[in-house]
């Protein structure tokens, strides 16, 4: 190993860390190799990782020391937060500003930092066509880690930007079709007739290894990865295709999906009324033939289908 680039991986157990550590592991240049870190090194998932062949390494974002010891000899990290964990956009300031300082500190030469755009530059807090979130926020999740940028600049650390994209697994954890009160199965989604860019989570990390891969040519820049753009309706096309029995397309209005009282609405309602309104931007920023140029076995949304339809479930 001591020849070899070595990666680590923040998050490594989860969907965008994992696709990393195994794209890393499957590369058969054996150029790099691959720190897992984790919080929990005897977790099942930790474990299959090690018995792929990873260096499994305990650290958690909450700890700055934990962090150094872990970035400690390594060429460089992939860094990401887990908002959706707490709900607490300061908390990702905190623990982006820890992971920077731990990779300035190490002397990282290359970060990969996963985030969005800060909706507020497009929509002010005074604007009120969408509601303000705990007091100055439009949608938490993209603001904080946006804003969470700046860390990585104010310690001089190396790093390529990486806009990410809607998960088309979040299909699989409850926003797949559901009936409706007619019985029809329905996909809900309040995008009107705008294009949700949308991604495979395994390949953001598959996308995050390709940046590796290219060198000190994007430190500094901004890489939007996405492996397709669909509209909800045709989302609903290809689902029935698939799924062997028609689904349709239920635009739902942002305001209205704000109202459906699961943990985080407010925060998608208004994520998913910044993606429509926005829809040139930010599809723009995640342009499909650069994502590919960048990582060609990008996933289209009916190739992730075709594979993960019975992971779907139908209620």
């Amino acid at each position: 190993m001591a020849d070899k680039k070595i990666i680590a991986v923040v998050g490594a157990t989860g969907t965008q860390g994992g696709g990393l550590v195994r794209a890393i592991l499957g590369d058969s240049s054996g150029a790099f190799a691959v720190r897992a870190l984790t919080r929990d090194v005897d977790s099942e998932k930790a474990q299959e990782l090690a018995k792929l062949g990873a260096e499994v390494v305990k650290a958690d974002l909450d700890s700055g020391p934990s962090l150094r010891a872990a970035f400690d000899g390594a060429f460089g990290a992939f860094c990401v937060t887990f908002f959706f964990e707490h709900f607490v956009p300061e908390k990702e300031l905190v623990q982006t500003a820890a992971m920077a300082q731990a990779a300035q500190q190490a002397g990282l030469k290359h970060v990969v930092w996963s985030t969005y755009e800060d909706s507020r530059k497009f929509v002010p807090l005074t604007d009120d066509r969408m509601p303000t979130l705990m007091e100055k926020y439009k949608v938490p999740q993209f603001d904080a880690k946006a804003e969470a940028n700046k860390a990585f600049s104010q310690y001089g650390v190396p790093v390529t930007y990486m806009l990410t994209s809607f998960y088309w697994e979040n299909l699989i954890f409850g926003m797949g079709p559901k009936k409706g009160a007619d019985g029809r199965l329905e996909l809900t989604l309040p995008m009107g007739d705008k294009r949700l860019a949308g991604i495979a989570a395994e390949d953001i990390g598959r996308c995050a290894f390709c940046i590796f891969r290219a060198g000190f040519d994007l430190l500094g820049k901004t890489v939007g990865v996405a492996g397709d753009h669909m509209t909800g309706a045709q989302m609903a096309v290809a689902l029935s295709k698939e799924m062997g029995q028609e689904v349709a397309y239920n635009p739902l209005t942002p305001e209205a999906y704000r109202k459906l009282g699961f943990p985080g609405a407010e925060e998608f309602g208004n994520m998913f009324q910044f993606m429509q309104e926005f829809e040139s931007e930010f599809c723009a920023a995640r342009n499909l033939d650069s994502a590919r140029a960048l990582n060609p076995s990008l996933q289209t949304f009916g190739g992730w289908l075709s594979k993960n339809k019975d992971r779907i479930p139908l209620t």
